[in-house]
């Protein structure tokens, strides 16, 4: 598996593949990061930070990440950037560097094992109902429609946009990114989904018994 050198950009996000991030860009080193991807026509690393800050510090990224690729970029007058950066597919850092004002990293891909297999298919199938349900119950609680029926087939891409969706820590988020294979990622989001519904359930029900208390007259 062939391994690039590429700049890594460590957030207090996890980006997923298929994922959209924007991004406002002003430190130094990270315009000069920016401008280097626009001008090679390379994409960079985006990990969670494992430890350190996000701004002004080096920060140790996690181990796994996402190739992200600048799709649209808004120059602002005085350097700043905001810029959009849309997923690839995963990695797996083999080294760190430290040679240029921003952090760099040896990259080698990281592809899903076992995505195409009946078992990944069969827990795309069990997974499937639970993303409805969490959309919908989300849906109503903020008073918006949201689709619940147009969720990808394919297991992998289910896999992803789900665990984008989910409204977990990232922590959390950065253990399903982290996923060797598809069957464990969709076994997992499986169980994250159903203890979600679960919780937000029992959250909208006690905001209701707030909301209107029993009548007991003097």
């Amino acid at each position: 598996m062939t391994a690039l050198r590429l700049p890594l950009f460590p957030l207090n996000t996890v980006l997923f593949p298929g994922m959209v991030l924007p991004l406002h860009i002003f430190e130094p080193r990270y315009r000069e990061m920016v401008n280097r991807c626009l001008d090679e026509h390379l994409p960079f690393g985006v990990t969670l930070i494992e430890s350190g800050p996000e701004v002004g510090g080096p920060a140790q990224p996690h181990p796994v990440g996402t190739y992200g690729m600048i799709q649209n970029v808004e120059r602002l007058a005085d350097g700043r950037m905001n810029i959009e950066v849309v997923g690839q597919e995963r990695f797996r850092i083999v080294s760190l560097h430290h040679d240029k004002s921003y952090l760099c990293g040896t990259l080698e891909r990281y592809p899903l094992d076992a995505a195409g297999t009946a078992r990944a298919v069969a827990l795309g199938h069990a997974l499937r109902p639970w993303v409805q349900r969490y959309l919908k119950i989300l849906g109503e609680s903020a008073n918006v429609r949201l689709d619940t029926q147009s969720l990808p087939d394919e297991p992998t891409a289910l896999a992803y946009l789900a665990a984008i969706v989910a409204q977990v820590p990232a922590p959390e988020k950065q253990a399903l990114l982290a996923c060797p294979s598809a069957v464990e990622l969709l076994a997992r989001e499986r169980r994250l989904y159903r203890r979600e519904v679960s919780l937000i359930r029992a959250l909208l029900a006690h905001r209701d018994d707030d909301a209107n208390p029993d009548f007991c007259p003097n």
